[in-house]
């Protein structure tokens, strides 16, 4: 049984819609995943927590594929099903 209400992806809270527009652009998909939906029920955490995986995301030393594997890895090892 869900504990979490997850918020639909037309939500009429501008932080909300903001957010997961760019989420939809910059991960090229057409419907939000459920972690955010669920970080969405707060709009300021669900930005904050959005603004700093882009940031960790970013191209630097490490390129966006590996970051991606190494994400999925520590996903996978915690038993993580999404």
């Amino acid at each position: 049984m869900a504990t979490v209400k997850l918020v639909e992806e037309n939500c009429a809270h501008p932080i909300v819609q903001r957010v997961f527009a760019d989420i939809k652009a910059t991960k090229k998909i057409d419907r939000i995943p459920n972690i955010w939906r669920a970080l969405a029920t707060h709009p300021e955490h669900l930005e904050l927590c959005w603004t700093r995986l882009k940031a960790i995301m970013r191209p630097g030393k490490i390129d966006l594929l590996t970051k991606e594997i190494i994400a999925l890895a520590v996903s996978a090892t915690n038993n993580c099903h999404y």
